[in-house]
C-alpha cells in the first residue's frame, strides 16, 4: 500500500513500537497495516478417505484444489463449505486447518484445509469449474499443478495425511 485508504496520502516508512517498520500517514497521524484478500483451498476426500478430488478451472487445462475467497463476516470454516457446495455440489463434514501461505500474485492470504465429501457423486457448477476429478491418495500429487501453491498445499497435507 503506498497512500492512505482514508485521505489518499502518500505513506511514509516509520518505526511503532514492538512492531518494526509500518507504514504512516503523516495527515492523519495514523499507522496503516497491510490490507490483503483472504482466500481459502481445501483437499477435499470422498467419505472412504482415500481419494481428493482436484478442479480445472477458467479453461486452464492444469489440476488445482477447490478454493474461493472468503466473504465479509463470513468464517473461513463456512468458507470452504460454501465454495465445496458451489463448486461441486457437495456437503462437507470434518472442516480442519491445515496451514497458511500469503500468495504475492493477488496479495492474498491463502488457509489451507481438508475436509470429506459426504459423497462421491458430484454436480459441477460449470461456470465455476470445468471439470473435476476424484484422484487416489496415491497418484493425486502427480496430476495437480507442479510448483503451484496448490502443489505445496497438497505435498504438506499428504506428508501429514500418510503418518496419521
Amino acid at each position: 500500500m503506498n497512500y492512505c485508504y482514508e485521505c489518499g496520502t502518500k505513506l511514509v516508512p516509520k518505526e511503532l513500537e514492538n512492531e518494526g517498520i509500518i507504514d504512516y500517514c503523516e495527515k492523519c497521524k495514523a499507522f496503516r497495516f497491510p490490507i490483503f484478500n483472504t482466500a481459502v483451498s481445501m483437499e477435499v476426500l470422498n467419505p472412504d478417505k482415500n481419494k481428493i478430488v482436484l478442479i480445472k478451472q477458467y479453461g486452464r487445462d492444469k489440476y488445482v484444489l477447490v478454493a474461493g475467497y472468503v466473504n465479509r463476516r463470513e468464517r473461513a470454516e463456512e468458507t470452504v463449505a460454501r465454495e465445496v457446495m458451489e463448486e461441486l455440489g457437495v456437503e462437507v463434514t470434518d472442516i480442519k486447518f491445515n496451514k497458511s501461505e500469503f500468495f504475492e500474485p493477488s496479495n492474498t492470504i491463502m488457509l489451507n484445509f481438508s475436509c470429506v465429501a459426504r459423497t462421491e457423486e458430484l454436480h459441477i457448477a460449470e461456470q465455476e469449474v470445468d471439470s473435476a476429478e476424484w484422484f487416489s491418495v496415491e497418484e493425486v500429487e502427480q496430476k495437480i499443478f507442479q510448483g503451484s501453491l496448490a502443489h505445496r498445499f497438497l505435498s504438506e497435507f499428504l506428508r501429514k495425511y500418510k503418518n496419521e
